[in-house]
């Protein structure tokens, strides 16, 4: 009889399975053109001096009138769009501007400005253009919309031209997508876009002589391409269809 020593010794070496091998890959990361660290600038630092102006400074004060005394916090979002309205962009000035008038400490100000992307924390042109480029509009054109802008006005997204005029970013979504493709420029939407009208409604910019904002296929609002489908006939009067003994 052999020893457990000599059974170890003449032992069949077992191959066990070995795991499947994985393949770990990483996606590309996905670079905003937000900022949303803070980095003191010329013009961009607490000792820059902002105040609302005499126009803004009564709006202001019809804002704060809407919220209880204790609950003027409430009036931060307001308040930081008609700062920004007034300098072009949400700065840091501005930013502290806010959290004096609403009574908060400016973190409160800062956790905001840095949530909502509505809010320019760097300058930005006078034109501010934003292309949807969400499903919708992407299967309705916005890539050649967006090639179209970048190439004529010779720009990348967040970029802005040499003269200060227009910037531009890609949003999602600009809720008008029956509309689509949708460029915003400041706050008005111009929808149904071609590369040819898109060029258009730019060089109306350019000439700030700025084209009607809507549609620039020719139908109005967003009723069918087509033309109407339904309703198209003078609507019944009461009684239509019902019974005389009714």
């Amino acid at each position: 009889m052999l020893s457990s020593r000599s059974l170890l010794k003449h032992a069949v070496p077992v191959l066990r399975a070995l795991p499947a091998r994985r393949s770990i890959t990483n996606s590309c990361i996905a670079l905003s053109d937000k900022l949303f660290v803070h980095r003191d600038t010329v013009d961009n630092n607490a000792s820059v001096k902002f105040e609302f102006n005499e126009y803004n400074l009564e709006r202001a004060k019809e804002i704060l009138a809407k919220y209880p005394h204790q609950y003027k916090k409430g009036a931060i979002m307001p308040l930081l769009d008609l700062g920004q309205r007034q300098l072009g962009w949400t700065s840091l000035p501005v930013m502290n501007a806010v959290a004096k008038m609403v009574q908060v400490p400016p973190m409160r100000v800062y956790e905001v400005a840095t949530f909502y992307t509505m809010y320019n924390r760097e300058p930005v042109g006078k034109y501010f253009l934003q292309l949807c480029t969400t499903t919708p509009c992407q299967l309705c054109g916005s890539t050649e919309i967006l090639k179209t802008i970048e190439s004529h006005l010779g720009i990348q997204v967040g970029e802005t031209t040499k003269d200060g005029k227009f910037t531009l970013v890609e949003v999602e979504c600009a809720g008008a997508c029956v509309n689509a493709p949708v460029l915003a420029v400041n706050d008005d939407y111009y929808e149904d876009l071609t590369p040819e009208t898109t060029i258009k409604v730019l060089e109306s910019f350019k000439a700030n002589k700025p084209l009607k904002a809507g549609p620039q296929s020719g139908r109005h609002t967003c009723e069918p391409k087509g033309g109407l489908t339904t309703l198209t006939s003078e609507p019944t009067g009461p009684g239509f269809n019902i019974r005389s003994d009714l």
